[in-house]
């Protein structure tokens, strides 16, 4: 059941994207406004993930997980009757807001059922290949509800989600609350300076690719998430209950891996969105031809759990996150010089690539985000890579857009923006492999 919600997660998301074209032309939304299709979910989870990561330690696991995937059920339906696009991006913000909170929780019922090890890390592969499995089938399934009508790609995941919330309901067994000791109070003040402080970073960093953004303006947003940011950690230096645990904040191997999945969410989301926009728009294809385009990705969906365990075992997974930033921007950079009449074969190897990268990072960066963290602040290790995650997809958004938007307004064609746009992925995976690298030079070292 919980591999099946991350499934649901993954194939949500992926038929959206696929989906984006007939949206802008059904609802009769911008480029700048479509992107907020996509951002307003990142809004969401990004902002409360953290919150929802500390609610399943403290509130219960299950409860949160099943509350939430009854939140995620309803609007996701709602999206799909949204007559104006700030009715469909507000839907998708509050499935992200309930998303932020079920994600961790259903984490870390994996993460405190199996000891540290080989069996946990088998487990978390497993996870992530799901994952992989419901994005690969999402792009197929996307194409092809498109086809019919945009609004399927949101009730779609409807009936898949009502079933999977009935069996969770039943299968995943009953757990005690955490009791907190007397008189110790929950960390009020952590929670709200967090949250507020990763909404406002998630919406400035979205700003930033949002054409006739006043950058005065954006810039106040960015420094009031960082300002919040600051008060938000003296809070949790002073407080006896902290929402977040400062000496947490101090473990390097789940800092690397943080900022490992923000490089690789940003350069992976920001790839797709650019070839996206690059086969329909420029090319002309129809969305289910985009899918079957981009199904080769779905590639990691067999690799993560059958090929990445073994290579984790033999060489650890600090060097396999590693390899698989290397192959992202090598894969990345085979499609920067790409043209208005490219075949398919000509696409196919940065498509096998990606997928290949994405069994080798993914996995592994959720072992390496979760190691060594003691059973009660799985659900926030977890909150806290999902958060890096988040934040990084929507930084990659931002960033391809404005680079796109801002090559178009100097006079390039539509191809040489698509081309320019495409150097941020590259750029993105390149930085992840040097952080991988220092990880993996310390791991060895120690």
């Amino acid at each position: 059941m919980l591999c099946g919600a991350i499934f649901l997660e993954g194939i949500d998301v992926a038929m959206l994207n696929v989906a984006l074209p007939s949206i802008r032309s059904g609802l009769g939304m911008s480029t700048g406004a479509l992107s907020w299709v996509l951002s307003a979910y990142v809004l969401g989870y990004g902002g409360f993930m953290l919150l929802g990561g500390r609610a399943a330690d403290l509130l219960g696991r299950r409860r949160m997980f099943l509350l939430w995937l009854g939140v995620f059920v309803l609007f996701s339906g709602l999206g799909g009757l949204a007559t104006e696009g700030w009715m469909l991006i507000l839907a998708r913000f509050v499935t992200g807001l309930s998303a932020a909170f079920m994600t961790p929780a259903g984490l870390s019922v994996i993460t405190t059922a199996f000891a540290e090890g080989p069996r946990r890390n088998r487990a978390l592969l497993v996870y992530a290949g799901t994952a992989a499995a419901g994005f690969s089938l999402g792009l197929v399934a996307g194409g092809l509800l498109t086809a019919i009508g945009w609004r399927w790609v949101f009730f779609a995941p409807v009936l898949l989600a009502a079933l999977l919330l009935a069996a969770a309901t039943v299968l995943i067994p009953r757990q005690d609350v955490p009791r907190r000791p007397a008189g110790e109070r929950f960390d009020l003040a952590g929670a709200v300076t967090a949250t507020a402080a990763m909404l406002l970073l998630v919406y400035g960093v979205v700003r930033l690719g949002e054409p006739g953004a006043a950058p005065a303006t954006t810039a106040a947003v960015l420094a009031g998430g960082l300002a919040l940011l600051t008060a938000f950690a003296l809070i949790e230096r002073r407080s006896s209950a902290p929402l977040v645990r400062p000496g947490l904040l101090r473990n390097g191997p789940l800092l690397r891996a943080d900022l490992g999945a923000l490089l690789f969410a940003g350069s992976f989301f920001g790839f797709q969105f650019v070839t996206t926009l690059y086969l329909q728009d420029l090319r002309g294809w129809t969305p289910l031809q985009t899918g079957l385009a981009l199904l080769a990705v779905g590639v990691d969906s067999v690799l993560a759990p059958t090929l990445t365990p073994k290579l984790v075992d033999r060489f650890g997974h600090a060097r396999v996150i590693f390899g698989g930033f290397l192959l992202a921007a090598l894969s990345y950079a085979l499609f920067v010089p790409v043209g208005a009449d490219w075949t398919y074969p000509m696409m196919f190897p940065t498509m096998l690539l990606t997928g290949l990268a994405f069994a080798l990072a993914y996995g592994p960066l959720t072992i390496a985000a979760t190691e060594g963290v003691a059973e009660q602040e799985q659900g926030l290790a977890g909150g806290l890579l999902n958060t890096a995650f988040q934040f990084g997809a929507a930084l990659g958004l931002s960033a391809v857009t404005t680079v796109d938007l801002a090559a178009l307004g100097s006079g390039a064609t539509p191809l040489e923006a698509f081309r320019t746009a495409l150097v941020v992925p590259v750029v993105a995976a390149a930085l992840g492999a040097l952080v991988a690298a220092v990880g993996a030079v310390r791991r060895r070292a120690a």
